[in-house]
């Protein structure tokens, strides 16, 4: 199968992320590799989020791209090319399947029972890619319990950003029924023009946990040998940070609640400094006292 028979390109790119894609804090010699690994998980996330998919073939295309991922067919360039950008890195080939895994439950569930099964989708769709890099830059396995963390809030503030528009145009809802069902509210609420009462405690129940997902983040950063992956999570983190605030403050059903370019700056510049000053006082530190 090629490209142009299996793929459904939204048009979306790596700037209209709400966090940072491969960005120039990375070294220049594993940027293509980043740029690789997004390229395959844009396609794969298209096809998934098409409204104009059954789901059967959506499973189809995403089985398409596993068979390419995993074998030797080379028809879908994508999946090829991270095939020998994987091999090449030797980064195990389970940072794309894992996300195949999440697509394809995508296609064919709709609702989230609780907390901790909306973590377990997150587990397959965000918490690989931050592994990815961790594997990529050569980082201990030490780091993924924080970086698991850090992509799981990120993936859960997406989700809040966009529950209107994922329910209204796929009918798919990552809210927790439970917590839903525990301020007398159903999805329907979604298609309110403005947040009532109830809708704004769940929010913020959610939001809650996302704050606790970056109190474990934030011990990345240090746990990290590259000073440069270390500044890129650190300003990853109070992006995340800062975005968390901006829902908490503002309502997702009356309009798309973002960051603004003056955030970007704000958060790259305090989490490069962060970093560079720690590292700078673990340096002079005596060396019974580095922890």
């Amino acid at each position: 199968m090629t490209d142009a028979k299996v793929e459904t390109p939204s048009g979306k790119s790596a700037a209209e992320e709400n966090f940072p894609v491969g960005s120039w804090l990375l070294p220049a010699a594993l940027r293509p590799h980043v740029a690789t690994y997004y390229a395959f998980a844009r396609a794969i996330d298209d096809i998934a989020d098409n409204p104009d998919l059954s789901a059967e073939d959506k499973i189809a295309r995403l089985s398409a791209f596993e068979a390419a991922l995993t074998g030797t067919d080379d028809g879908l360039t994508k999946a090829a090319r991270l095939r020998e950008s994987l091999a090449a890195t030797g980064v195990t080939t389970e940072r794309g399947t894992d996300l195949i895994a999440a697509f394809k439950q995508d296609a064919v569930k709709l609702r989230y029972a609780d907390w901790g099964e909306l973590l377990g989708y997150c587990r397959l769709s965000a918490n690989p890619v931050g592994r990815y890099l961790l594997d990529l830059h050569g980082e201990s396995p030490n780091g993924y319990p924080a970086s698991d963390a850090l992509c799981s809030a990120l993936q859960i503030l997406n989700h809040l950003q966009d529950c209107q528009d994922d329910y209204q145009g796929l009918d798919r809802v990552y809210l927790p029924s439970d917590w839903l069902e525990a301020e007398a509210l159903d999805v329907s609420v979604l298609s309110a023009l403005a947040a009532p009462p109830g809708f704004r405690r769940l929010l913020d129940r959610c939001l809650d946990g996302v704050d606790s997902l970056l109190d474990e983040a934030e011990r990345l950063p240090g746990q990290l040998r590259s000073t440069r992956l270390a500044m890129e999570s650190s300003v990853i983190i109070r992006l995340a940070r800062r975005l968390s605030a901006r829902l908490r403050d503002g309502d997702p059903l009356a309009g798309r609640v973002a960051l603004s370019r003056i955030d970007f700056i704000a958060c790259g510049v305090t989490g490069m400094l962060g970093v560079q000053l720690g590292r700078l006082i673990r340096r002079h530190e005596p060396a019974g006292q580095r922890g």
